[in-house]
């Protein structure tokens, strides 16, 4: 199984970036994808998960309003659109996949991960 994560970026706050994380090896439509982040120093966190559909989301609430979760189950790709990004937003962003929904805020509960695209937002 592999997961590949791309377009992160340097961008200004305020700016937008689309994340997006191609997946092979797995059969992508049963799987909850999710998209984690990590600041330097700090424990890797939760930002959003999309159901197997696609008609299931949920999002950390510093997110909410702001990052949007899709996914294109004929490509295997996932994505995370950011708009009006913050310095905060700055960290290493993950994609992963999980065969159930019911622990898509933990890392446990995923059973893939990509390695991650760097985010960095400046002031």
């Amino acid at each position: 199984v592999q997961l590949q994560a791309s377009g992160g970026g340097l961008v200004q706050a305020g700016g937008s970036l689309r994340l997006s994380c191609a997946a092979s090896g797995l059969t992508f439509i049963t799987y909850t994808l999710g998209w984690f982040r990590q600041a330097p120093g700090k424990e890797r966190e939760f930002v959003a998960a999309i159901s197997w559909s696609g008609g299931g989301t949920t999002y950390a609430d510093s997110v909410k309003g702001r990052f949007t979760a899709s996914r294109d189950n004929a490509k295997n790709t996932v994505y995370l659109q950011m708009h009006n990004l913050k310095p905060d937003d700055t960290a290493v962003y993950y994609c992963a996949a999980g065969y159930q929904w019911v622990r898509q805020r933990v890392p446990a509960g995923y059973d893939y991960w990509g390695q991650g695209t760097q985010v960095t937002v400046s002031s």
